[in-house]
């Protein structure tokens, strides 16, 4: 059976760094489904090329063109991932007013995942503090790892390994409890203690104490 996963990627830049994460995300999805034998169709929406139908269906309440095509994508799909910039501690203008736009009910116990990239660290709270509430809202059933990208995250283990864990999860809720046994079994979620074994760490295991830094800003 295939299992039909769409991305929808809000970067507003070319290259785009949204774009990079998305891609890197579909990757590891498609990776982990095709590892318990599924097969899976991916399909990527960028919202860039859309935004003037996206902004005419805020005044109409019709979408046109491919804007058409995208909202039939993502009413098909099987799975979500979404992931957005940071724009002034939240999601972007763009990317809001497309889910706006999705008629009620579409997103209902889909599973999503969601990503967001940004210039810090300091963003990463955006993913439950404004993008979870808002797919919550929607009634998607999102997956417990949200993956933030700060500029210097690119190119590191901690960034691959929230990829690889956000996509586990994902896979896990869209194939059900056959593929959260197999994927307990085969190391797909490993427990905190086997990823410092292994060398491992999160980005925030490794934060400076407060006390420390106190010191250094006191001279």
């Amino acid at each position: 059976m295939t299992r039909r996963i769409v991305a929808v990627t809000a970067g507003l830049s070319e290259p785009s760094s949204t774009r990079l994460l998305t891609d890197r995300l579909v990757e590891a999805v498609d990776r982990h489904v095709t590892a318990h034998g599924e097969e899976a169709s991916v399909e990527v929406i960028e919202l860039r090329p859309l935004a003037r139908l996206i902004a005419d269906q805020m005044l109409t309440r019709f979408p046109s063109g491919e804007l058409t095509a995208a909202i039939e994508l993502v009413t098909g799909a099987d799975a979500l991932i979404a992931v957005t910039p940071v724009f002034s501690g939240s999601y972007s203008g763009l990317f809001k007013a497309f889910f706006d736009n999705l008629d009620v009910g579409v997103l209902d116990g889909k599973p999503v995942l969601l990503g967001a990239t940004g210039g810090s660290a300091r963003h990463s709270l955006m993913l439950d503090h404004a993008m979870r509430p808002l797919f919550s809202y929607l009634h998607a059933s999102v997956v417990p790892t949200g993956v933030m990208a700060a500029t210097d995250d690119f190119g590191t283990v901690g960034l691959d390994r929230r990829i690889d864990r956000a996509a586990a999860e994902l896979v896990v809720t869209l194939l059900g409890a056959t593929a959260g046994a197999a994927s307990a079994h085969s190391g797909f979620l490993p427990a905190r203690d086997e990823e410092r074994e292994a060398g491992f760490t999160e980005r925030f295991d490794e934060v400076t104490d407060f006390t420390e830094l106190l010191r250094r800003a006191s001279g």
